[in-house]
């Protein structure tokens, strides 16, 4: 009858190892998943930055581009001005061979009066011009600029590229 009789005795010492070695895998699970979290957190943090780098850059290469445009713009003006100035000033010079040359006082007269008209004419021509190259300098200004910030927006969205690069490198924790 002795065969009949097995036990399985298991000690308690079995049981405290078990209990400690799922007490370490929950607390190695835990652990892992905060790190997990960390890292979620962290890769959502990363692209919203990426996303309000992107939009800005947009912004800002929007900006540019009107600047430009309103560049292109000023000088095409102050071409026209030019032009304007060069074209009376050609006239009045002209005209005043021609008024030196006139003999009959009534041609003398009307030529004079002419003349002065187109004097006022060339004058007006000069102020514009100024005008539009203050407007110039002041539009590549506003230019350089806008360019300036949109160098700094690429060369931070440059160095977050850079940082997230890295960071995929990095091996896992």
């Amino acid at each position: 009858m002795a065969s009949y009789s097995r036990f399985v005795f298991a000690s308690p010492v079995s049981f405290a190892q078990t209990a400690s070695t799922d007490s370490r895998t929950l607390q190695a699970l835990l652990a892992q998943i905060r790190q997990l979290r960390m890292d979620l957190q962290a890769s959502t943090v990363a692209s919203q930055r990426v996303q309000i780098i992107l939009y800005r850059l947009q912004l800002q290469e929007g900006t540019v581009a009107r600047v430009h445009q309103r560049v292109d713009e000023v000088h095409s003006k102050l071409a026209e001005a030019r032009a304007g100035v060069q074209h009376f000033a050609s006239e009045v010079e002209r005209m005043e061979r021609a008024l030196y040359e006139t003999q009959n006082p009534a041609d003398r007269k009307e030529s004079e009066s002419l003349l002065a008209a187109r004097k006022g004419q060339l004058e007006s021509q000069k102020a514009a011009e100024q005008d539009w190259e203050t407007k110039e300098a002041e539009s590549r200004q506003e230019l350089r600029s806008e360019e300036a910030k949109l160098a700094a927006l690429q060369e931070q969205f440059g160095q977050l590229d850079k940082i997230l690069e890295q960071s995929s490198r990095q091996p896992p924790r």
